[in-house]
């Protein structure tokens, strides 16, 4: 027993092996195994030991790979509708910035979104009912207690990296459209949930809602929750310290007039930000260039046929100031501005009968005394008011005023500090109707004009779940629009003539896709989609 050496004739090395005994209960007797410990040196003599071979041990992270998944169960679903919704997916990216973002509820927030989008109008309570007939990514039943729980699983980390990614699939040199509204809720336990200026008439509490939209891709990237006490004025700053966050140095913005203030051109100034905003045309330095070029704005060579409207653009020079807390003092000096100038027959007759019922109402509320709280400015402004115990009240029009607003129906005006063409102004600033179109399918489609929930992360939740509907709610409209079918679909209709398409799932067959029609590949085709085929 010990070490004992054997020499390979082939390579001439001389291994050395542990020759050790051991009992062999069978036969009865003592026997022994040999274990190689190494080498010989043929130099020295001395034993150089090898390496023990182990196997790798598989990585933590390591996960084998997936076969096909087997089909153990006999179904039929319908599934046409969720291919086309999976498509778009995959087109916007949405799907794959999804997955990076929420990697174990990716599909679960799909599933949902998709449900808002085909069950218009319906609450999520249904969301059983509607599973048992359609195939969706999640392929299972997501009750009430599961989407609460997912809604408020949904970080603010989270929502801002979707932001950044799905911003950056957006083409940078477009104008992106901004504009708020208003959202009520039942509740009075949320924080942010207060009485404002309601933009619908409502009387409950509500909450503010700011949404982004892409000018050219007529998709929306980016949206914020705000208390409903806060007017879009005071939003500007707060939105371009975000855009910083998300990584957008350069922005180009289009604005309503409701945000404009002398604070926030200036600011816009300071971040190097392009924009084209609406104005007020009670402003002076706008009233004084209108009353120059009023007559000039008229003239046939001033005319664009294809907007109907008259258009001028004057350079003018913007009072920049800004506050500079370091050195103790307020820079101030000049920059460089495009006014646009625009007058419309249609406008002006628009104006007029708006006017006149404005007018009407308010006499109205005056004689009757039903007088509301949001129209006491316009009571002062169009009104003398005289009460007297005899006579009782007695309403006069202001005719000096109403005649100077005669004077200005069917014009408006821009401001922009990089569009100089008028019409190019005109075309960027009537995108910004996508973002009212956007507020219109999250309020009546996604069923979202009034909140229904308790908390604020449960709001949070379904807000963001409510977004990446309208984002494929957008791109569906907008290829509807580009191929025409607007003539002869409804979305409504598009969607539940695709859906009709089944799938039949069996152990003994697999998954196969029922017979697609001629009228529905067209739709398909129309949007830049392959029809569905095994």
């Amino acid at each position: 027993m010990g070490i004992i050496y054997s020499k390979n004739q082939k390579t001439g090395i001389t291994y050395a092996y542990d020759n050790k005994p051991y009992w062999d209960p069978e036969k009865k007797q003592s026997r022994a195994t040999r274990k190689l410990i190494g080498k010989v040196d043929p130099v020295t003599g001395e034993i150089v030991q090898t390496r023990p071979y182990r196997k790798r041990a598989a990585e933590p992270s390591e996960k084998p790979k997936q076969g096909p998944i087997p089909v153990l169960n006999t179904e039929r679903k319908f599934m046409g509708a969720s291919y086309l919704l999976d498509q778009i997916g995959k087109e916007t990216g949405v799907e794959e910035d999804l997955k990076l973002c929420f990697p174990n509820e990716y599909k679960q927030i799909l599933s949902l979104a998709y449900y808002l989008i085909m069950e218009e109008n319906n609450s999520l309570s249904r969301f059983s009912h509607w599973h048992r007939l359609h195939r969706h990514p999640f392929g299972k039943d997501i009750a009430s207690q599961r989407s609460s729980e997912l809604f408020q699983s949904i970080t603010e980390d989270q929502r801002m990296n979707f932001f950044k990614k799905q911003g950056k699939r957006r083409i940078e040199k477009e104008y992106w459209a901004f504009d708020t509204t208003s959202i009520s809720s039942y509740s009075d336990t949320l924080a942010q949930v207060k009485m404002g200026k309601n933009k619908e008439g409502d009387r409950l509490p509500q909450f503010n809602l700011a949404l982004l939209f892409g000018e050219e891709s007529g998709l929306p990237f980016y949206y914020r929750k705000l208390p409903g006490n806060i007017t879009d004025v005071k939003t500007i700053k707060r939105l371009i310290e975000e855009f910083d966050v998300m990584g957008y140095q350069k922005v180009n913005m289009v604005l309503d007039r409701g945000f404009y203030s002398k604070e926030n051109i200036n600011w816009v100034y300071q971040s190097h930000q392009k924009f084209l905003i609406g104005l007020r045309l009670n402003l002076n330095y706008v009233k004084e260039v209108l009353e120059q070029e009023r007559d000039n704005l008229q003239l046939w060579s001033n005319l664009d046929p294809q907007f109907g409207t008259y258009g001028i653009c004057r350079s003018i020079e913007w009072e920049y100031t800004q506050d500079r807390p370091r050195k103790g003092d307020v820079l101030t000096e000049k920059r460089r501005a495009y006014l646009h100038l625009f007058y419309n027959d249609e406008k002006a007759a628009k104006d007029r009968v708006d006017q006149n019922e404005l007018y009407t109402q308010l006499y109205y509320e005056l004689t009757h005394n039903e007088r509301k709280d949001y129209h006491a400015k316009d009571y002062a402004k169009y009104f003398d008011v005289v009460e007297t115990p005899k006579r009782g009240v007695k309403v006069t029009a202001k005719e000096d005023v109403m005649k100077a607003e005669i004077r200005n129906y069917g014009y408006f005006a821009m401001l922009s500090n990089d569009v100089r063409d008028p019409f190019e102004a005109l075309c960027l600033y009537r995108s910004k109707d996508i973002v009212e179109k956007g507020f219109g399918n999250l309020k009546d489609r996604l069923n979202f004009r009034r909140m229904q929930v308790s908390s604020e992360l449960a709001l949070d939740g379904k807000l963001f779940v409510g977004f990446i509907a309208l984002i494929y709610l957008s791109y569906l409209k907008k290829k509807m629009q580009e191929a025409k079918l607007f003539d002869r679909w409804t979305l409504q209709g598009v969607l539940d003539e695709v859906d009709l398409i089944e799938v039949f799932q069996a152990p003994e067959v697999g998954k196969v896709i029922g017979e697609v029609t001629k009228k529905q590949k067209e739709l398909f085709l129309s949007l830049g989609i392959t029809p569905p085929s095994l």
